[in-house]
């Protein structure tokens, strides 16, 4: 037998100048919207008399219904000269009486906010979050380089084995992809760049076009970048995690500096790393041109390497390194800034991971341009 659907029953009198409300049936969230609109007209109404609300007809009630009657009991308290109740059950007003008056509004404060402070609020806060990161920032650098002392030996925060671990994981592991990459993008700068310059019988100047662009730009941005995206996040996730089981907090507690002990070892790892992946990366993506120079336009290794030779000097070389250690520097700090950031959720784990991935890569791009303005300008 199919079950009935539960109705909430409402009666009222208006007894010598007041009101009495007579509730039975089932007053359930289900049911309740039946009786809603009543009571609402009620709650806006002024009463000379008592008020008297008879409960003892109820059949069922839940939080949704209890409220309701607390809703109402609120207004004829506020708009009657009194207020009594006839229960048949205790549990319904003890339920009842537990209620908050009125349900909290948590978008009142949102709408009363001013179209200006809707506008610029959320600029306000970005302006604040990016000096909270640089002041991180200084204060990493600065507790990194003094708690590791600069010095080697037992009980010292310079740990060697703690920096060739980090070498390892940083540098030897990423090889491969960051060869592969770049023999790749040398490959595709290399045929794209002889495919435009046939037109003009100039194939040979891909060479040119390929050696100052990998050695310049694009060999250390790229390898930036890689980093940032292999290495900042694996950091910012050590030191999350480590956040997240309070291992942070043991380090203090044994008076140990958690950033010369944490990050220091990394963050040198990262600046001796970098720059020897960025040498590995200009070869692999010459020899990709190489390569494609040769089965593509018949420029014979032999002159490739010759054309090269005359096409860069050790200015072009310089120029691109020079990028590194500050790139490598950055996303570093980038990473560990992100990593203290995290608290005690897998969600703020990914999301700081992210931002650090995002934040690192959009600085190293941005110091890339400060580093080809400022060439620019010394005509270097």
């Amino acid at each position: 037998m199919a079950e009935t659907a539960p109705k909430a029953g409402l009666q009222i009198d208006y007894p010598a100048g007041g009101v009495t409300l007579r509730l039975s049936g089932d007053w359930l969230n289900a049911s309740i919207a039946q009786v809603d609109s009543a009571l609402k007209a009620l709650e806006g109404q002024h009463y000379a008399g008592p008020a008297h609300i008879d409960l003892s007809a109820l059949d069922r009630l839940d939080t949704g219904g209890a409220w309701l009657i607390r809703r109402l009991a609120t207004a004829l308290e506020r708009n009657c000269q009194g207020l009594s109740y006839a229960a048949g059950h205790k549990g319904m007003m003890d339920l009842i009486a537990a209620l908050p008056p009125e349900l909290p509004e948590p978008e009142v404060e949102a709408s009363r906010q001013t179209i200006f402070e809707r506008l610029f609020s959320p600029l306000g806060r970005l302006v604040m979050n990016l000096v909270d990161d640089m002041v991180q920032s200084f204060n990493i650098i600065g507790s990194a380089v003094r708690g590791a002392q600069l010095k080697l030996g037992r009980g010292s925060g310079l740990s060697p084995a703690a920096v060739f671990t980090q070498l390892e994981q940083m540098g030897v592991n990423a090889v491969p992809i960051i060869a592969l990459m770049s023999f790749l993008i040398g490959a595709i700068i290399a045929q794209q760049g002889a495919f435009q310059l046939r037109y003009f019988g100039a194939e040979i100047f891909v060479v040119d076009l390929v050696g100052i662009l990998q050695l310049r730009e694009i060999g250390v941005l790229l390898t930036a970048i890689m980093i940032a995206g292999r290495t900042g996040s694996a950091i910012t996730a050590e030191i999350g995690s480590m956040k997240m089981r309070e291992e942070i907090d043991a380090l203090q507690v044994m008076g140990l500096n958690p950033v010369g002990v944490l990050i220091f070892p990394r963050l040198l790892a990262l600046v001796i790393a970098l720059p020897l992946l960025t040498i590995i990366a200009n070869f692999a993506a010459l020899g990709g041109a190489a390569v494609v120079t040769n089965v593509y336009s018949g420029i014979t290794f032999e002159v490739f390497i010759s054309r090269l030779q005359s096409a860069i000097d050790l200015s072009t070389v310089v120029s691109g390194m020079l990028k590194a250690p500050f790139m490598a520097l950055i996303i570093g700090i980038v990473a560990s800034v992100e990593g203290f950031k995290v608290e005690g959720s897998a969600e703020s784990l990914g999301r700081h991971v992210t931002a650090s991935v995002v934040k690192a890569i959009f600085v190293v791009i941005l110091v890339d341009g400060m580093f080809a303005m400022f060439y620019a300008a010394i005509n270097f």
